[in-house]
């Protein structure tokens, strides 16, 4: 086993201070370092000798004898449940990172509804209020190709919904939804099943359409409500919860175990086929390219490594350490060449930043002469990361391929939701302009249809008699 490395920020937040110093023992589960204001906890995932701590990281060499043990979260006996999810250093185990202690730290009975915004909600009546607080479980698993929060739900069930009750516990919310796509009949059918026993836990099924798994989207489609761009849940009394974070719940309660592995998927140009290889318990701080390997090894030439998703994620080395929030490493075919042709981007809230965009147009060898944004791509502060309106239920975007057009583009490279996609597909190319989508050489190597237009209805039938 290879060094690992911990980074010190790996949520929401400040970086973490270390608290440990170089030749120091470690076990899996010593804490090594302590949030300096909003954070979480971080803990050696691994046996080993602390090699060296740098102001970004804390490399660990492992020892060749790896014990399953850990050492326990540092709470008293008599913790309570929510004192034992800060300790464990859980955080949004999704993408995003919010610390959960932080998150789960709400008594949702107490909490009133925020004002909805009567624009983006046409259909509720004036001083709508929902009756009942929520726990709603992400579990949409929204970047296209992943399959590790599904599986786990496959495999760990029981796990996962005693971390919901620990968090409907905590929060003192009424009910809890899980939000699942359809699509994932197995995974449906087995919490269906698990479901019989839990009366105050039902599901929502969700079309397969990218990005259902977006926080407020969950909101609008489990408790129908839209959220503005800078309203949290608790405007709609409720939590959203990753699939995953509840089980690091589950753990923290029912074992005292840190949060020091995450489970990802393993996908594109590898040896053996392009399926998903999903890991589960990966010790945070190991190296991508270990990762790779262990899944057979790149198969050729490739394009790039992407981890997290095709949407969202970033372009990075084999050296790269995954954190808590990793959920995908993406190996992909080579990008194509548009020799220099003038490109147009247009940066969408609900895909890569106008960097990435930029990136991946300069990988294309394309020239970029114009950059539009979507039209409900808001930035609530200068610098902040772009929220959209609506997400997953998007508008015309007639208006900037004529830009694009006006610009002297010949093509345009999108990072827009399914929805999006789909309008931009309905008038771009009538303007002569030719479309690529920031995920097109992801979708070409794991055989994943392209973002282009829209064949996914997006209401759902609540009927959950699914079969194989």
């Amino acid at each position: 086993m290879r060094n690992v490395q911990l980074l010190l920020r790996q949520h929401v937040g400040a970086p973490c201070r270390a608290v440990v110093s170089a030749g120091d023992q470690v076990k899996k589960g010593t804490l090594i370092a302590e949030p300096a204001g909003l954070g979480a906890n971080i803990f050696s995932s691994v046996y080993g000798t602390v090699a060296e701590v740098t102001d970004d990281r804390i490399i660990i060499e492992p020892s060749d004898d790896q014990p399953d043990a850990f050492e326990p979260i540092p709470v008293p006996e008599d913790a309570g449940k929510l004192d034992m999810v800060k300790a464990a250093g859980i955080v949004g185990m999704g993408g995003a990172g919010f610390p959960t202690g932080v998150k789960l730290g709400i008594n949702l009975k107490d909490t009133e509804m925020g004002e909805l915004d009567p624009e983006i909600n046409p259909e509720l009546p004036e001083g709508f209020r929902l009756k009942e607080s929520h726990i709603l479980i992400n579990a949409a698993e929204c970047e296209p190709g992943l399959e590790h929060n599904i599986r786990q739900l496959e495999e760990q069930c029981d796990k996962v919904i005693r971390g919901v009750r620990y968090c409907m516990e905590i929060t003192h919310a009424d009910k809890a939804i899980f939000a699942i796509k359809k699509k994932n009949k197995k995974a449906v059918r087995i919490l269906k099943e698990a479901l019989k026993a839990e009366p105050d836990i039902s599901m929502h099924l969700l079309p397969d359409i990218y990005p259902m798994g977006e926080e407020r989207a969950v909101v609008r489609e489990c408790l129908g409500v839209n959220l503005t761009t800078t309203q949290l849940p608790s405007a709609a009394r409720s939590v959203v919860v990753n699939l995953e974070t509840a089980a690091k719940v589950a753990e923290a309660v029912d074992e005292r175990k840190p949060c020091f592995t995450k489970n990802l998927t393993v996908r594109g140009k590898i040896n053996g086929g392009n399926e998903a290889h999903v890991f589960m318990d990966v010790p945070v701080g190991t190296s991508v390219g270990e990762l790779i390997e262990r899944a057979g090894g790149i198969n050729g030439v490739y394009g790039e490594i992407i981890m997290g998703g095709a949407f969202t994620g970033r372009s990075v080395k084999p050296e790269e350490p995954i954190t808590k929030t990793t959920g995908g490493i993406l190996v992909t075919i080579d990008l194509p060449d548009l020799h220099g042709a003038s490109t147009g981007l247009l940066v969408c809230a609900c895909g890569g930043s106008e960097e990435r965009m930029r990136e991946i147009a300069e990988k294309m060898n394309g020239k970029v002469a114009s950059v539009c944004r979507c039209k409900q791509a808001i930035e609530n502060k200068p610098g902040a990361p772009l929220k959209c309106l609506r997400p997953g239920n998007c508008p015309g975007q007639v208006k900037n391929n004529m830009q694009f057009k006006k610009d002297g583009c010949e093509y345009i490279i999108i990072g827009n939701c399914s929805d999006c996609s789909n309008t931009v597909m309905a008038s771009g190319p009538k303007m002569g302009l030719k479309v690529f989508h920031q995920t097109d050489h992801v979708m070409r190597t794991i055989g994943h249809s392209l973002y282009r237009t829209l064949k996914v209805s997006k209401q759902v039938s609540q009927d959950i008699d699914t079969e194989d």
